[in-house]
């Protein structure tokens, strides 16, 4: 199969003899597309690679490479294998490998990701650009968005216009963007998720502090590149004045990677900068003395600990807690409001009203008959605490939501406390710091990356706006020089030029002029040649050559370099700084402390699945009612702060705390209720117990393994894959001991086998084990046990009657049977077939 070398994708798909695909094109095809699920693979895993910030083994395997050239220049990329060109047609692996990669890098580097020097993706590059070549600065009038739109897609960015407009929303609003860069005038959106009118009502114009972006455009700092058809020239990348990446953020997904970077105050990061420029020696611990933390658009506090920040901005990833500030107002008669005036940045005022709407009003989830126990009870808690919730923001303020609590007599603290921790005003800000480096590749980033590049990257600008800029006085100094010899001269110069045939080659032979500067002289008007105009000239020209001493010495200079830039940077940071806004105080996430009073209870389950607590130990099982049709499946003595871990026949291990099992002479709950069962699973078994409790499991295929009731523990109703279960295997009854010596296993056919404990794998993190047992043809594992030395231990036996009986093993047999782990051991129970082992201290 070949795909036909076109650079489109226009024509006919498949180059073929006939319609009908033959059996060698059909396993060509598949192996086609094993090829390339394999080639996706290492395109993620070196994506992946590059975002772990592995920054070796992603330049062994990503096949992205960067083009050589200065930093002021763009992102190329090395080019990728061309198609062969002797044929009609092309190897559809190699073409679909090529439209994968080509594809993939388009939307790394072309869309999602922001380049390190200028903290812009290329639309809004093109955005600002496109603005500035309109003269849209700050004190222009400002014109329609729609405007703005069509020149950005009509010269540089052949994308829809909604996509165009979008963009322009964002780095307008300034709950997005600390510093936003662009002036809208009109409906721009809200931070509810209220969308932005439509571009033909809103205006636009560009901010003042967009100039630190686009001030030094036209002064050779950076490269130009063509447009996408060539009509036109687009920078590659703005020099930027202060590393607006760190200042403004970003956030996208890309084809194996995403960044999502957090905003930061201009203040304190023109001072790291400084303080890196003055000592590039300092680490990351060093620059957070000037930047210690995020700075969110709308404000908040960040609790998160100073390691915990540290370790983000050290490895480039990480999570930040931020949580809502807000003040306490009083009010007539002792009573009070609270009043939350900022919010992190994943919240907004409607999606907290909502959340409380969904707290004290649940519905019931799908798949549920009614509401969840934990439904019921955030609902109870909710209501008991909180009377009203209102959205009172407007203009001059816009966050302000005012909380009533039910009783004037609560304590401010403990209500926030519970509105943060069932909403999220206390929630997490993500920080994964993946920017387009200087090297033009995609990488994770450090805090201390993001600093060093973008100071690189602004030497280099200075230094090019330096030559620049020297170039022009060199070539103003050639002029004047021409313009002075003529005023020395000016008489014979005149006749000269009226008595020659050629007076521009007399000029140059006569006065050993340059082409330029003869040229010039005869373009000059004659009222530039009165003697005040000679003196400008000398005045000008000695002006000139003392700028080009400074500009000559400034390149020369690296000290005078380094000076300039922080004189700029401090310039800058006096004109567009402000204070921080968001608060950096380390503090505890919220959590509702529930009071659970210690008590001995025993947990029953039903075969049915409903679950209940009866208080005390030791109960006698046979007075204890069920529902019609239903009985007892499983009971365990435990204590009411201790956990319930329910084991599901496909090995998933769900977590239930004791206290919030119902008591009483009630049928209980359903335990489907508490937690997710899949489709096609059961519950299997039961047990409980605190965390630090031993237990011991085992399949009925004769593996197992011990581990501590802890370690089965998750937050996820789902709970977690704990016990590998291959197809008829079966989970048997778990088995819960401290410090016993030996372990005891019984087979199906009756074969007891004894060997000591410590034989048998721990496993933290589950799996299937060690084999305890070894087994006839036909047998299964029916039960194991734990026993002390002194221990005696009852088998509960079933006959071929029905008629269940009991075998006890003594200490005495536990010494005839000791063997080995993994062997079949002996015959201990003749024609009745074993269930399980009980303690003679067990439930009656």
């Amino acid at each position: 199969m070949t795909h036909k070398n076109d650079d489109t994708l226009s024509g006919d798909l498949f180059a073929a003899d006939d319609n009908k695909a033959t059996a060698a094109e059909v396993a060509q095809a598949e192996a086609v597309a094993e090829h390339l699920i394999e080639q996706a693979a290492q395109m993620d895993g070196a994506l992946e690679a590059a975002s772990s910030g592995d920054a070796g083994d992603a330049e062994a395997e990503m096949p992205v490479a960067a083009a050589s050239g200065g930093s002021g220049g763009g992102n190329n990329l090395a080019p990728l294998p061309p198609l062969p060109t002797d044929a009609d047609s092309a190897p559809l692996a190699l073409f679909a490998e090529r439209a994968y990669l080509e594809y993939a890098v388009s939307v790394v580097k072309g869309r999602a990701l922001p380049d390190v020097c200028d903290g812009q993706k290329p639309v809004q590059r093109r955005i600002l650009y496109a603005m500035n070549e309109l003269g849209l600065t700050s004190g222009a009038k400002p014109v329609k968005s729609a405007r703005v739109v069509g020149d950005v897609i009509g010269k540089y960015h052949p994308h829809g216009d909604s996509s165009v407009y979008e963009a322009i929303v964002r780095v307008a609003q300034d709950f997005s963007l600390r510093y936003p860069l662009v002036d809208g005038i009109g409906n721009f959106g809200s931070r509810d998720g209220d969308t932005a009118a439509a571009m033909r009502y809103t205006e636009c114009r560009l901010t003042p502090i967009a100039q630190l972006l686009l001030g030094e455009l036209d002064m050779g700092t950076v490269d130009f590149q063509p447009n996408y058809d060539g009509a036109f020239q687009e920078p590659a990348l703005l020099p930027a004045r202060l590393p607006m990446l760190l200042l403004n953020g970003a956030s996208g997904i890309a084809v194996g990677m995403a960044t999502e970077m957090p905003s930061h105050n201009l203040r304190e990061v023109s001072e790291a900068a400084i303080a890196l420029i003055r000592k590039p020696e300092l680490s990351v611990a060093d620059l957070m003395e000037y930047i210690p933390a995020p700075d969110f658009p709308g404000g908040g506090q960040i609790i998160s600990t100073p390691a915990d920040i540290r370790n983000a901005y050290e490895t480039g990833r990480g999570s930040l807690k931020v949580r809502a500030r807000w003040k306490v107002e009083e009010l007539a008669r002792g009573q009070w409001q609270l009043v939350v005036y900022e919010l992190p940045p994943s919240a907004s005022n409607q999606k907290i009203l909502e959340e409380i709407e969904d707290l004290t009003n649940p519905k019931v989830k799908t798949g549920k008959k009614t509401l969840t126990q934990e439904q019921t009870q955030t609902k109870q808690l909710i209501l008991s605490v909180l009377e009203k919730a209102r959205d009172e923001s407007d203009k001059q303020h816009p966050v302000r939501l005012v909380f009533e609590p039910r009783s004037s007599r609560q304590d401010a603290n403990e209500f926030m406390n519970i509105l943060l921790a069932h909403t999220s005003m206390e929630s997490s800000a993500p920080i994964n710091m993946v920017a387009i480096g200087l090297d033009g590749r995609p990488r994770q980033k450090t805090l201390k990356d993001l600093l060093a590049e973008w100071i690189a990257f602004r030497f280099d600008t200075v230094r090019r706006r330096t030559e620049h800029r020297l170039g022009k006085v060199n070539d103003r100094i050639h002029i004047l020089e021409g313009r002075h010899i003529v005023f020395l001269n000016i008489d014979e110069v005149i006749h000269l030029i009226r008595e020659s045939d050629e007076p521009k080659a007399a000029l140059i032979a006569r006065f050993n002029l340059s082409d330029r500067q003869a040229e010039d002289i005869l373009e000059i008007r004659l009222r530039q040649l009165a003697r005040l105009e000679g003196i400008k000239i000398e005045q000008e020209l000695a002006e000139l050559r003392e700028e080009k001493a400074g500009l000559e010495n400034l390149l020369a200079d690296d000290k005078a370099m380094k000076s300039l830039i922080i004189s700029e940077i401090k310039a800058d940071t006096k004109k567009y700084g402000d204070e921080r806004r968001t608060v950096v105080e380390a503090a505890e996430r919220a959590a509702v402390a529930q009071v659970v009073v210690n008590e001995p209870v025993t947990v029953l389950l039903s075969e049915k699945g409903w679950m209940r607590t009866r208080q005390g130990h030791g109960l006698d099982l046979s007075t204890v009612g069920f529902k019609e049709g239903d009985k007892l499946f499983a009971a365990q003595e435990c204590r009411t702060v201790d956990n319930v871990v329910v084991l599901l026949t496909d090995g998933r291990a769900c977590t239930v705390p004791v206290s919030s099992l119902p008591g009483g002479r009630g049928d209980g709950v359903p335990v489907s209720t508490l937690i997710t069962i899949p489709s096609g699973a059961k519950v299997a078994q039961m047990v409980c117990g605190n965390a630090e409790q031993r237990v011991l499991l085992a399949v009925s295929s004769g593996y197992g393994f011990t581990c501590r009731i802890g370690d089965m523990l998750g937050r996820n109703k789902a709970g977690k894959q704990f016990i590998s279960v291959e197809p008829g295997d079966t989970i048997l009854s778990p088995w819960t001991f401290d410090s016993h010596e030996t372990l005891l296993a019984i087979s199906s056919g009756g074969r007891l086998l004894v060997f000591p404990i410590a034989d048998v794998n721990e496993l933290p993190r589950g799996g299937r084990g060690v084999i305890l047992m070894k087994l006839n043809e036909g047998d299964t594992l029916a039960a194991v046990a734990v026993a002390a030395s002194d221990e005696t231990l009852q088998i509960r036996c079933i006959s071929k009657t029905g008629k269940e009986t009991q075998m006890s093993v003594t200490p005495k047999d536990v010494q005839i049977f000791l063997s080995a782990r993994a062997r079949k051991g002996e015959a201990f129970i003749g024609r009745t077939q074993p269930v399980g082992f009980v303690r003679e201290t067990s439930l009656k």
